[in-house]
């Protein structure tokens, strides 16, 4: 059979009759049910883990609505024939997901709620008609099918059609919910004492999760994910027979992400074996509990991407997420400073910090414990040894890709905290051909940058470009000139003048003035030039850096 990959796809009905390789995952239901006498299980890991994909298979094995045993055949689940009997297709499911119930205020995250849950009433249509439903949970049901319920109405909702299947039914149900926390995260994000975003949305989501966990008879048991473990808002409190399993647990461990031995059988099925240490490298290195993961989300991307072109290059996946911006705010702050600390993961070493797991989003910032204990939750850092239990353990940058990111935000910092003026002698110093002087300056804000040792080549890029992005000019970097592409172009179109700068990463400091010649004759030879038809000045630079050193040199 062909191998086939789905990028992105996290219903597992879809996955298992498109004959999609499947990581098997089935096993947690065992544990889960089996060994566990939680009412309530939260798991809590970053995104892109695979927890949606995890609770549409539970929702599938689960519901009494559902046929699903052909979905199921020759899984791990498959073998517990006992445990299949009872619980296959036995009971019913409200599964929920608040994955986009986000928007810039409020009144549009209510929006996207009541649309989210009108959606669960048009799949449950049926039992809304059922005559053994009492007409007043009818009433409310249509409402909220047709967006029109009221407040009190929506907070009580989820328990409104857990009873509504009970009632059906006959047995208690099976709730899981999706992605609780992702409502307040963005209203945290765009909270002000004047839209009291974030206490509003507190207020619905209280509602919901307290009237559908705490004391419910309808409920058989619930499956709640989400990024961050919510403390101290009552979300959970007073709820029976409660777990929660972080990064930070044994327990479920190996249930969320790839593990090395997955990895080598999924490279071995679609016949990419000789990319295992690229995918170690790149997407490889966490650690939640006791166990060693890769991110899913990266692999299957990458892998996807093999298949189309098998010489085709690991990609960052992560870029332009929504939590990457908690990276430059954490830099940015003032109150303390981090860079010390950045600087050792940069350079591949680990910091020691005290970490909690649960966490308020209304205080996510308010400490700088918090914020890296925040950064580990949603997969920024990881755990640096698995043996390691307790609040204070080790943590480090997973792997390539997020290292990368970490990279772009130094960049970033630096852009918009860089003396204006020290920019415009740099460039004035570039466009009057003083190489001497450029060196200096750069040299200069290389500098006042965080500290790294280990740079990758398009860190200087990035660096390059930073510098210059927003000072009145048209910046390319790494764009198609010519035969090639220059690292960095800067464009004066009113002045009809140019300025190429090739960059070099040197091994040892000796090499940098090599290396400015290597650059130079690299502009040459991919006529780089010949690109900008019309310009009339074109100025070109080799440039060299060796860690936070710098040398030019003028063509």
């Amino acid at each position: 059979m062909a191998f086939t990959v789905s990028v992105g796809e996290a219903d597992f009905a879809a996955l298992r009759n498109d004959n999609a390789y499947y990581v098997d995952k089935t096993e947690i239901m065992y544990e889960l049910v089996h060994d566990t006498n939680n009412k309530v299980t939260l798991f809590t890991r970053p995104r892109r883990f695979g927890k949606t994909l995890m609770m549409s298979m539970m929702e599938n094995f689960f519901s009494i609505r559902k046929d699903s045993k052909s979905l199921f055949d020759n899984l791990d689940i498959s073998k517990h024939k006992t445990f299949c009997k009872e619980w296959m297709n036995q009971y019913p499911v409200l599964f929920i997901s608040f994955k986009d119930v986000e928007a810039e205020d409020f009144s549009g995250a209510y929006k996207m709620l009541a649309s989210r849950l009108a959606d669960v009433c048009k799949g449950l249509a049926d039992i809304g008609k059922s005559d053994l439903v009492n007409p007043a949970d009818k009433d409310i049901f249509s409402r909220l099918m047709y967006k029109k319920a009221e407040d009190d109405e929506v907070k009580n909702s989820v328990k409104t059609i857990m009873r509504m299947l009970y009632t059906v039914y006959g047995k208690q149900v099976i709730l899981l919910i999706d992605e609780y926390d992702v409502p307040l995260t963005k209203a945290s994000e765009k909270d002000t004492a004047k839209n009291q975003y974030y206490s509003k949305m507190l207020d619905v989501i209280k509602g919901i999760m307290s009237t559908a966990l705490k004391d419910n008879e309808f409920l058989k048991f619930a499956v709640v994910t989400g990024c961050l473990r919510i403390a101290k808002e009552s979300i959970f409190t007073g709820t029976n027979n409660f777990a929660s399993y972080s990064v930070l647990d044994v327990d479920f461990s190996q249930y969320f992400g790839f593990s090395k031995k997955e990895i080598t059988a999924i490279l071995k099925a679609a016949d990419r074996s000789e990319t295992a240490d690229t995918i170690k490298e790149w997407y490889d290195g966490y650690v939640f509990g006791n166990s060693y993961v890769y991110c899913p989300w990266d692999v299957i991307n990458y892998l996807s991407a093999l298949k189309k072109r098998r010489d085709a290059k690991p990609k960052n996946y992560w870029k332009n997420t929504s939590h990457n911006g908690i990276l430059l705010t954490f830099v940015k702050r003032t109150d303390f400073d981090v860079s010390d600390k950045f600087e050792a993961l940069l350079n591949g070493e680990t910091i020691i910090q005290t970490i909690s797991d649960e966490l308020t989003y209304d205080t996510l910032h308010s400490t700088e414990d918090n914020l890296w204990s925040v950064l580990l939750m949603t997969g920024y850092i990881t755990k640096a040894d698995a043996k390691e239990e307790g609040e204070t353990v080790s943590l480090k940058i997973p792997n390539r890709e997020i290292s990368s990111i970490f990279e772009d935000t130094v960049v970033r910092f630096f852009t918009d905290t860089v003396n204006d003026d020290t920019v415009k002698e740099l460039i004035n110093t570039l466009w009057e051909k003083d190489d001497v002087r450029a060196t200096e300056i750069i040299s200069g804000l290389l500098w006042d940058t965080i500290s790294y040792n280990d740079y990758h080549e398009n860190y200087y890029h990035a660096f390059l470009a930073g510098v210059f992005v927003g000072r009145g000019y048209s910046v390319d970097s790494n764009k198609e000139k010519g035969l090639g592409r220059p690292d960095i172009l800067l464009k004066d179109k009113k002045n009809r003048r140019a300025i190429i700068i090739e960059a070099k990463k040197s091994e040892k400091e000796s090499d940098m003035d090599k290396d400015c010649k290597e650059a130079i004759k690299q502009i040459v030879k991919e006529k780089y030039a010949e690109g900008l038809n019309g310009y009339e000045e074109i100025i070109c630079y080799g440039a060299a850096f060796f860690q936070k050193q710098v040398k030019l040199k003028l063509k």
